[in-house]
């Protein structure tokens, strides 16, 4: 019995169509904005470690102040809008541009960590991979009650590291399979 999966059990090669090509949103937080910007860069890994040229990117996040935003500002950029989604270029890689979050309510009395919600679709993706952000070096990390579910040795895989070469940039990496899978939430 052959097992392949037909065009309509993985996303395929119209993912993109009508998401990406028009509706790329790489700014999630224009200049006037409060708080301190950053760019976020992904790059997105296959189980060999070979870049993934055609993955979306979709993330959700609150503003400097921990507050998510409700609708859409409509501001074209010029203000918070906390969404954002972008291809993967054929390096793998897309860069977004933003402020670093603020703590949201967790359970209970408790704040998480400042963190980044992230969609991951591509071709041969039945289900959106549901992953989060969280900044390396970051002091409230260790009283995150999301990030205190992991498993302590895979946490790093959930830590965006600062470019050494670029000073507010960060690089997150995503790899799909292997040894150093991300970690992906069932949500």
């Amino acid at each position: 019995m052959d097992l392949t999966p037909t065009p309509s059990q993985t996303v395929g090669p119209y993912l993109h169509l009508g998401l990406t090509d028009t509706q790329s949103i790489s700014c999630v937080a224009g200049d006037v904005a409060k708080g301190e910007r950053i760019r976020l860069t992904f790059r997105v890994l296959d189980g060999e470690g070979v870049p993934v040229p055609d993955a979306m990117i979709e993330l959700w996040q609150a503003d400097s102040e921990g507050n998510y935003v409700q609708e859409d500002s409509g501001a074209k950029g010029a203000t918070f809008g906390g969404f954002g989604r972008l291809a993967t270029a054929e390096d793998g890689s897309c860069t977004f541009e933003t402020i670093m979050p603020g703590r949201v309510p967790g359970p209970g009395e408790t704040l998480q960590s400042p963190h980044i919600n992230v969609s991951i679709l591509g071709r041969g993706i039945l289900k959106r991979l549901s992953t989060r952000v969280y900044f390396a070096g970051e002091s409230k990390n260790a009283a995150d009650p999301v990030l205190a579910l992991v498993a302590e040795n895979r946490r790093a895989t959930l830590l965006a590291q600062p470019d050494p070469a670029h000073n507010g940039n960060w690089i997150f990496e995503v790899r799909l399979r292997g040894e150093a899978e991300t970690v992906f939430f069932d949500v």
